[in-house]
Formats: structure tokens, sequence, C-alpha cells
């Protein structure tokens, strides 16, 4: 399909959805953020959207109930109300048991959907490219395609590639090309399905199982030595990155506690590493956010919303009203941090 005839059907699927575009009605009320009396650029690198159509070039259906991860102009009127000025937008995987024939049509397909979607909102909407993980010769292609032919910005993956971790030596020709084109890698989880013990009351498959994730990736791609091969990749991730920052420092003592255990000798302490990597803002309190700040600097915070799942429904505020942080601070979390991670000029 080429590029009118996508274009033309995008937005036939999106108008069927009852998503419009070309109103002037979301630039209606925008909230301005000043800080200091400086007006403040905000980038939500946490939200999510579908492609309408692509579960269905691999026999699937779209749900129903994923109406609301449409990008139309409601969304950027929520956005407006909020304070956001721009948002990074990425998919979470479905496609990583797919072969490579159905691989490649479903990322194509997707990642022209995001620019074209990303073209109709230029000052307001970034995406991040999407890719075959699994297969990782063509994962490296995808996102050379995605940065160079369709203008992505950074690349999103899931926190595991169907039953195999982050941290896998095969995975090495992704995470090369990753560091040769020096984008940011969004690290979301996916749950830990295979633990039963989170069903039951509670929503514990995502309450505890998204964070636990996310913990269980970027510690694999510590040990297992990813970031001494590729020292200069530039790795943030979702919900604060998961468990880490409240106990990260055990990490240091395990090889000395339990040397037979380990079978690598990394280059820095694990805690040193993590130092290194971003995290978004998606935590619940003041204090969890200053505690991200006092271990991570706020240098290395991004904000984040999870939307269009309301986990937090004023994430520029969850900032704002932070007493801990500077305004300098809390200008670099809004914003400063994330446009100069993806590049994005103001």
């Amino acid at each position: 399909m080429n590029r009118r005839n996508f274009l033309r059907s995008s937005v036939g699927a999106l108008t069927a959805a009852g998503i419009g575009f070309g109103s002037p009605a979301w630039a209606q009320g925008r909230r301005e953020i000043r800080i200091g009396g400086q007006r403040v650029t905000t980038v939500d690198v946490h939200t999510h959207t579908i492609i309408p159509g692509t579960m269905e070039l691999v026999g699937t259906t779209t749900p129903n109930n994923n109406a609301n991860l449409i990008i139309g102009d409601s969304r950027i009127a929520l956005m407006d109300r909020w304070g956001v000025d721009i948002e990074i937008l990425s998919v979470n995987p479905f496609w990583y048991s797919l072969d490579v024939d159905d691989a490649r049509r479903v990322i194509d397909y997707q990642n022209r959907g995001l620019a074209e979607i990303c073209s109709r909102y230029p000052d307001r909407l970034v995406a991040m490219t999407s890719v075959a993980l699994q297969h990782p010769e063509l994962a490296a292609e995808q996102l050379e395609t995605g940065i160079k032919e369709y203008g992505l910005k950074g690349v999103s993956l899931g926190g595991h590639v169907a039953h195999e971790e982050l941290g896998a030596d095969r995975f090495d020709p992704f995470w090369a090309a990753a560091e040769e084109f020096d984008v940011p890698i969004w690290v979301h989880p996916l749950g830990v399905p295979e633990l039963d013990r989170l069903q039951g009351n509670g929503f514990l498959s995502n309450v505890i199982g998204n964070p636990l994730d996310t913990t269980i990736a970027l510690a694999h791609m510590i040990f297992e030595g990813v970031l001494d091969r590729f020292p200069n990749l530039k790795v943030a991730s979702a919900h604060g990155g998961g468990y880490l920052a409240s106990y990260a420092d055990r990490a240091d003592y395990g090889c000395q506690r339990s040397p037979q255990n380990c079978n690598k000798t990394l280059e820095r302490r694990p805690t040193d590493y993590l130092r290194d990597m971003y995290f978004d803002s998606l935590v619940f309190t003041s204090e969890n956010l200053r505690h991200l700040a006092a271990q991570y600097g706020a240098d290395h915070l991004l904000l984040g919303s999870d939307y269009p799942y309301t986990w937090n429904d004023a994430p520029v505020d969850h900032v704002l009203d932070t007493p801990s942080l500077s305004n300098a601070e809390k200008i670099a979390i809004l914003g400063g941090n994330a446009m100069e991670l993806w590049g994005i000029s103001a």
C-alpha cells in the first residue's frame, strides 16, 4: 500500500471509530505551564496508541474497548487540559510471536501509521518506532527505517520477548543498531503472565506484575552484560523503573555473597548502570517522586502519565506539587530531559 492510499484508509478507519480531524476545538483553552515566570514545554513520554487495522493484518480483531487509544481531537483536548504540550506515543507489543513475514508487515504498517498520525499534529505528537525484537536483524532494519524513512524518534520495547529476557546475547544486533543511531530505548512492561500467584483479587497482574516485569527486564540487561557490550545505550523505562529504586543496592552484593550464582563479571556496580538510565514519574506520591530524584537524579526523570490508562489524571501537577523539587528540577522533569533525550525542538 503506498503512502497516499495508506493515509486514505487510515482516515477512513479513524472516522469510522468516531475520531475526527480538522476541528479547531482542541486548540481552545490550552493550559500553559509556567515556573518562576518561565513558560515550560511539557513532554509526556509514557502514552499509548494503536493503529487501526494492525491486528487485522494477522487475523485478529482490535478490541472495541481500545477506542480511546486512537488519536484524535479529543486526545489533544485532554492534553490541553492537563497542560501537556507534547506526547511521545508507543504501542505495546503484541507481535513477538509472529514469524518474519508477518512481523515485517505488521511493523511496517504500524510505523507508517504512527508517522501519519504525528504529521497531523506535528507540534503535539512524536512517536517511537516499533520493532520485532524476536528477529533481531529485522528489528535493526526496522529501527533504521522507522528513524530514517518515517521520522520516528526512539524505539519502544516490551519487558520481555515471548519467554526470552532482554539480556539474551542473540539480541545484540539490535542493541548495536540502537547504539549506532543513538536513540532512546523505551522499555514498557508486558506483565509476568507465568506467575500464577498474581491471580485473584486486586488486579495484581498489573499492580505487581507490570513493575515486576520492568524490574526483571532492566536487571537482566545489567547482569547479562548488555550495558557493558553497548555502553552508550540510552535506556528509559515506565512506572519509575519498577521496584529497582527502592531496593537496588541489594544487587550490588548478590555476586559478592553468592559468587557461584554469577557467571559474568561486570565492569561496574549494578547500581552504577541504573544511574545512567531514565525513569518516568508514574509513581503515586510526592515522597515516591522525591525518592526517585534522590536515587537517580532529577536529570534522569521524565514526565509520564500512561495515557489512556488513567493511573494519574494530573501528571503535570504531580511534579509541580512535589515540594522537594526545585524549579529547575521541575522544569527538567516536565520536559527538558525528554526534549534532550528524544531530540525534540521547542
